[in-house]
């Protein structure tokens, strides 16, 4: 069968306006059910569908994170461009895994800035740490994205396809300043091999790892434990909730609101029922 299918759905996907990496996994997704399945995905039944997710679950063992992507293509694909309805093809629901971030401490943080290989290094960490942003967002600011006399980073068509300003810090801009003069950028930023292109997300997230691994800390996971650090440590500082939301890029409050959950400071604040004054005056 001709997969001229599969060209209009990611037509389909560029119009939904779904980002370049959601929209290769989404593919990719579909991609996984052919293979499995041996037929072409319009083809297939309700019943081959859940057998494909029931096999990535039990005996491919893949992450919540990683089956929820498949789930996420393959909805997409048959409800959103092919119109089925619930009745032709039932995709059960999925239960949100809930996972706390694991914290990094203002030192441990430093530490790992200080590990970065050279100043480009040092200052990419420091403006996804001391900024909140997202390695996505970090690899295409531009020289333009850069208002170091307001302090403010603007971030063009960030995730959910929104544009927002959020804090520049002052050592985040002299460290963006040496990153300047020594390594003259011209388009970007953060350049790749060629400066007229941005450094890949991997390059970002390989650049962090490095640097992680010289201070032998073993806590955290990848370079999105900056954008987590940022919002924790600003909390802790004092910095108003709605202001990080802001900051951050967050659709909606209940994301920030998580992290008042994992604040130290906060949390040190909080008294357990069991040391409240007895209300009997008992000691």
């Amino acid at each position: 069968m001709s997969s001229c299918y599969l060209l209009d759905f990611e037509n389909y996907l560029h119009l939904a306006r779904v980002s370049d990496k959601t929209r290769e996994a989404y593919l990719r997704s579909l991609r996984d059910l052919e293979a499995y399945c041996g037929q072409a995905a319009p083809t297939l039944t309700d019943a081959q569908v859940n057998s494909f997710f029931l096999h990535s679950i039990q005996e491919r063992k893949l992450s919540w994170s990683s089956c929820n992507v498949l789930f996420c293509g393959v909805k997409k694909f048959y409800h959103g461009y092919l119109g089925r309805s619930t009745a032709e093809l039932s995709i059960p629901p999925r239960p949100r895994a809930k996972q706390l971030p694991m914290l990094l401490s203002q030192e441990e943080v430093h530490r790992i800035l200080q590990a970065a290989g050279n100043i480009k290094h040092q200052a990419l960490l420091a403006t996804v740490y001391g900024s909140g942003l997202r390695v996505s967002e970090v690899v295409q600011l531009r020289p333009e994205h850069i208002d170091g006399a307001r302090g403010l980073i603007r971030v063009e068509q960030g995730k959910g396809r929104k544009d927002r300003y959020t804090i520049l810090s002052q050592k985040g801009l002299d460290l963006l300043r040496q990153h300047w003069r020594t390594s003259r950028p011209q388009s970007w930023i953060f350049f790749g091999r060629d400066k007229a292109c941005p450094m890949s997300i991997n390059t970002a997230q390989r650049i962090y790892y490095t640097a992680k691994e010289k201070t032998g800390i073993s806590k955290g996971r990848g370079i999105h434990t900056l954008r987590h650090c940022f919002a924790t440590h600003s909390l802790d500082a004092g910095t108003e909730i709605y202001v990080i939301k802001r900051w951050m890029g967050h659709s909606s409050l209940k994301t920030t609101y998580r992290y008042i959950h994992i604040t130290p400071g906060y949390l040190r604040r909080v008294v357990s029922p069991l040391d409240l004054p007895d209300v009997r005056g008992e000691q």
